[in-house]
């Protein structure tokens, strides 16, 4: 696939989520967020506010296990949209998701879809290397039915590891152009990213944005 710099740059949301990330790096990755020309930004729940014009703010809930409860996502993702966010990206009961549980599953999606309102972009994220082909498919039925804009690859910390092709290929073809496929977790050549949004992401979550995007 060919893309300029910058039209890759419009499918990023530029990450920090390390636990001992502070305040002053999340400046320093808006600042180059807004220099590098992303969508967006992606930051923890506890970061904000933040001063961000000219990008979307995305936050994260339930993040990165996803065995927090229900309730407590929604309560953190309303809150994270009360502090400014613009979209939130909740991590599921991978467990659950790996039981066959998709009752709990959508349950859990539906919670923080009704504390964020329709509006807000809701990405889902199902940590595709935890799941089996139909766990995966199924997991992405799930989320549409439950309101979801995306589905994500991964936490990128999880031990099982990130985005595949294999994974995004099969959530794309799943969802059918109906919600947005965001590939993230372990995406940190030029190479990597272009074969992600050939396969079919529409969203790419990335660390390393520079080092991506100087590829091209």
């Amino acid at each position: 696939m060919s893309l300029t710099r910058a039209a890759l740059a419009r499918l990023v949301d530029h990450t920090l989520l390390k636990p001992e990330a502070t305040p002053s790096d999340v400046n320093a990755l808006i600042d180059e967020g807004r220099a590098l020309g992303v969508l967006a930004v992606c930051v923890s729940p506890s970061m904000l506010p933040v001063h961000a014009e000219g990008l979307v703010v995305a936050a994260v809930a339930g993040f990165p296990s996803g065995k927090h409860h229900s309730l407590v996502k929604g309560a953190e993702a309303r809150l994270a949209m009360d502090q400014g966010a613009n979209e939130i990206d909740m991590v599921i009961d991978v467990g659950a998701a790996v039981a066959g549980d998709y009752n709990a599953v959508l349950s859990d999606i539906l919670t923080v879809r009704e504390a964020i309102g329709p509006t807000a972009v809701l990405k889902v994220i199902i940590e595709s290397a935890a799941l089996t082909d139909d766990a995966i498919v199924e997991t992405c039925l799930v989320a549409e039915k439950a309101g979801a804009d995306f589905v994500k690859t991964s936490t990128g910390f999880h031990p099982s590891g990130g985005a595949s092709v294999e994974a995004v290929r099969l959530m794309a073809q799943t969802v059918g152009g109906r919600l947005g496929v965001k590939a993230s977790g372990g995406i940190r050549t030029t190479e990597a990213a272009l074969a992600m949004i050939d396969a079919g992401a529409t969203r790419l979550g990335l660390s390393g944005t520079r080092t991506v995007l100087e590829g091209l």
